[in-house]
């Protein structure tokens, strides 16, 4: 089923919630370790999606090209100042807006990211839902901790995580259709190639092991398609 790791996803949102406004006293070093299995975790992932590319020249170069694109973009900046604006819309301290502010809140941190994006991708591209299951549980203990504080607002944000997530997924699985099988075959392995190493950087990031600039990264799940495209004329 193409869209069961968004449904998984989903689920883990309202799952965490719910907990989360029941439990609203664990311990900070529980939440951390477990943060930090996780990430690991996602490191893992991301080494194995990596190891799968035949051809390194192209996955150095998607990299390159799309951190040039996206820093001249300034793609996280974009991010960053789009969180703060729609933050900025709900500061009274009303009950209505508690809860708006806690759907917004919860719903930037779910939807915009690289692997809501990549996990989409390999779920409609390969029908595999590694990455949007390992998305699941961070979400879902994420949930978990912003419900405890924000309120029963954060289980809303699993209907744009659904919505965001399940159309890229949907649209995806189409691409098969139009691409030749050669061709299609190629993109998928350097595809995930360059998705593994987004993948990795957002490990160590939650590991704070680095800081690196993920969003701006993205555009090199667009460039590979044009090298790949380009080999398969050369060759």
């Amino acid at each position: 089923m193409v869209l069961l790791g968004t449904i998984a996803n989903v689920i883990c949102i309202v799952v965490g919630s719910i907990i989360g406004m029941f439990l609203t006293k664990i311990p900070n070093k529980y939440k951390e370790t477990i943060m930090q299995g996780v990430a690991l975790t996602v490191v893992l992932i991301g080494l194995q999606m990596a190891f799968e590319t035949n051809s390194i020249i192209i996955v150095l170069l998607s990299v390159l090209c799309g951190a040039i694109i996206g820093e001249f973009l300034r793609l996280e900046d974009f991010v960053d100042r789009f969180g703060q604006w729609v933050a900025s819309r709900f500061t009274n301290d009303t009950s209505d807006v508690n809860i708006a502010q806690a759907f917004v809140t919860a719903s930037l941190l779910f939807v915009i990211g690289a692997m809501a994006i990549l996990g989409s991708l390999d779920s409609g591209l390969r029908g595999d839902h590694e990455i949007l299951y390992t998305k699941s549980i961070l979400d879902g203990f994420s949930s978990f901790v912003l419900a405890s504080t924000l309120g029963i607002g954060v289980i809303l944000s699993a209907i744009p995580v659904g919505l965001f997530q399940g159309t890229i997924t949907l649209l995806a699985s189409k691409i098969e259709t139009i691409i030749p099988d050669a061709l299609f075959d190629s993109l998928l392995v350097e595809l995930t190639g360059v998705g593994g190493l987004l993948i990795l950087a957002i490990g160590l990031n939650l590991l704070k092991i680095t800081n690196i600039r993920v969003t701006n990264l993205l555009p090199s799940l667009f460039v590979v398609i044009l090298f790949v495209y380009l080999q398969g004329i050369i060759t």
